[in-house]
This record gives structure tokens, sequence and C-alpha cells, in this order.
């Protein structure tokens, strides 16, 4: 007998129940099926809700598991506790990153389905405008709490006036703690939510299209709830921490190297350097957005256009914006180690990993695209 038989049904009587709920829906009025996608929505809400708490559930006894072992074994003097506060508020940083993205993607998913079954251009602007809170509220937290606890702790740990190197260098890497702690929560988030992805996806797709005929996505098929809640979870709240965790991480680093040069730490400008590139890409990616949503008139035929363009034109300002910042905000000529560098080469730098990720981005896509 064929390993395939006894999976699939011996009549036509579930394709037939299949077109039946499709002209069903064709027949409903207009409110009726935007009371339907409201339903769904909710399911989709609260099954993301749910998830996300037992996953913080567990990730909290992590922490503080993490915690604790930072503290007795990872603190450069007994009895200091720099190194694991900034690893509990990086990761409880992370964890409401996360669950900020997760929230405005299921508020705005049923928002951009009712728009684009309007007018495919209207509902990108909510898709995009929704995301950019993401990455606006990411990235502002995220330079914020970073910010703030540089200042507190460079007060209570450094002594004012100090000209001791060493202490700086100590400093900021304590604050490294803070890189780590989004870095653990992203781990969580992006493996837990993307195993859950992946389950729900095989699962609906298997038991509705494969045994039952129905479409990608039927609402007669229980599991596209769950495949849409892993959407949200993995790819939302998930990619969320690992963004945080990502700019936490990159930023700590050039704080960590900057310690090796005394120009870079003794000119305040120059010590705050890392921290102005992440506050200029905030303002490159409101012109970005400013300029997709309010210039460019989206269709089925240019979305996908749209989108690559944002990258070029991110690339372009932030470039604009990174070498007047060089300028002013780095000495013309310091020593990083035993390296003699100018503010120019700095910059070449940061443009080289700027214009790389584009190059990659396009080169990805061009190997991937249908």
């Amino acid at each position: 007998m064929n390993s395939t038989e006894g999976l699939r049904p011996d009549d036509d009587s579930d394709d037939e129940g299949a077109q039946l709920n499709k002209s069903d829906r064709e027949q409903k009025s207009p409110e009726e099926i935007l009371a339907e996608m409201k339903l769904i929505g909710s399911y989709i809400e609260n099954g993301a809700i749910t998830f996300l708490m037992k996953e913080y559930t567990y990730l909290a006894v992590f922490i503080t598991a993490f915690a604790l072992a930072i503290f007795f074994f990872a603190e450069p003097e007994v009895g200091l506790a720099y190194t694991t506060v900034a690893f509990i508020i990086g990761g409880l940083t992370s964890i409401l990153a996360g669950y900020i993205g997760m929230r405005v993607a299921v508020y705005s998913n049923i928002r951009t389905t009712r728009m684009c079954a309007i007018d495919i251009g209207k509902g990108f602007i909510v898709a995009h405008r929704a995301g950019q809170v993401l990455g606006f509220v990411l990235v502002g937290m995220a330079l914020l709490v970073l910010v703030i606890l540089l200042d507190v702790y460079k007060a209570m740990f450094i002594e004012e006036g100090s000209k001791e190197l060493e202490r700086y260098r100590v400093l900021f890497e304590m604050l490294a703690g803070y890189g780590l702690g989004g870095s653990t929560v992203a781990l969580f988030g992006r493996v837990g939510g993307g195993i859950y992805t992946k389950a729900a996806d095989v699962g609906s797709d298997l038991a509705g299209k494969n045994v039952a005929g129905l479409d990608e996505d039927d609402p007669s098929n229980p599991g596209v709830i769950a495949d849409n809640v892993g959407d949200n979870v993995g790819d939302i709240a998930g990619m969320g921490s690992d963004l945080f965790g990502s700019l936490a991480e990159s930023t700590c680093a050039a704080l960590v190297v900057s310690a090796s040069s005394q120009a870079l730490i003794f000119d305040e400008g120059a010590m705050y350097f890392p921290l102005l590139i992440t506050a200029a890409g905030i303002w490159a990616s409101f012109f970005t957005t400013f300029f997709a949503t309010n210039f460019v008139r989206v269709t089925m035929d240019n979305v996908e256009h749209t989108l690559k363009m944002q990258l070029v034109y991110s690339t372009i300002i932030m470039t604009c914006f990174v070498i007047p910042l060089a300028g002013f905000g780095l000495p013309e000529e310091f020593t990083i180690g035993v390296l003699e560098v100018t503010n120019f080469k700095a910059v070449a730098c940061v443009l080289a990993g700027l214009w790389s990720g584009l190059v990659i981005g396009f080169v990805t896509e061009w190997y991937t695209s249908n």
C-alpha cells in the first residue's frame, strides 16, 4: 500500500467544503469580514502574549542564576556589582524591546491587512510605520539607558578629575555586561521563538494544505493561528531582542576599544562618539522613513524596489552624518594602543562597515530572490 494512503481524503468532500467556505466568505458583508478579522487578530494577540509570558518566566530564572554567577566570578573586585547590575538592566531592556515590538506587530497586523484590501499603498504605509515604531523605540531606549548607565557608573566609579586610564578601562569592561544581558535574552527569543515558529508553520501546512486541501493561511485551519503567533513571537519579539543585543554589544565594544586611547577617554566628545553614531542613525532612519511613506507611491509592481531603495537612501544619509561627526567629535590625531590614527581613518572604518552591509544585503537578495 502506498505510504501516503490514508493521509488524503478518498473523495472530494473536503475540497468541496473548502470551496464552500471560500464562497461563504465572498458573500459576507464588509462588516462581517472586518469582525472576523478582528476575532482572528485577537486570537493571535492572546496567543503571542501567552507565549511571551511563559518564555519570560523561564528567562527570569536563567537571568537570575547567570547574574549570581557574574557577581561571584566576573566582577573586578569582591563586593562590587557593576557588571551584574549592567547585565540585569541589559536583559530587562532587551525583554522590553521584544515585548514592545510584539505588541506593535499584533496591533498593526489587522490594520495592515484591512488597508491592503483597500489599497496596497496604504497598507504599505501602515506596515512601514509600524516597523519603524519598533526601530525608533528600540534604538532610542537602548541609547538612553546606556547613556544613563555610563554617566551613573562614571560618577560612582571614577573620582572627579581622575586621569587614571586603567580605571576607565575597567569601567567600560563592567559596562559590557549591558550588551551581554541583551544578547542572553536575544538567544532565548530567537531560538525559542524560532523553534515555535517552524513547528507551527510546518504543522499548519501539513494539516491544512496537504491533508485538507485548504489554501495558505485559510481561516478554516486552526493551525493558522499558531502559525501567525509564531511569526510574531519569533520574527518580531525575537528579532527586537536580537537587534537590541547587537546594538548594545557593538556600542559597548567600541567603548572598550576606546579605553586604550588617552585622547579619546579624556575628551568628552570623543568618548561619546560611538553613541553619537547610533543617535545619527535614528535621524537617518527618520528621513528615510519620511521619504518612503510620503513621496513614493507604492503599487504591486514596485514594493520590492521601494524597500531595497530604503537601504540605499539610509546608507547615503548615514554617510553624510558620520563624516562631520568625526570631524567635530574626534581629535584630528590620536593613538589607539600602539597605532597612530586620524579622525578620518576612524571614519573610513565606520563607512567600510556601513557600505559593506549594503553590498552584502544586495548580493544576498540577488542569490536568494526568484
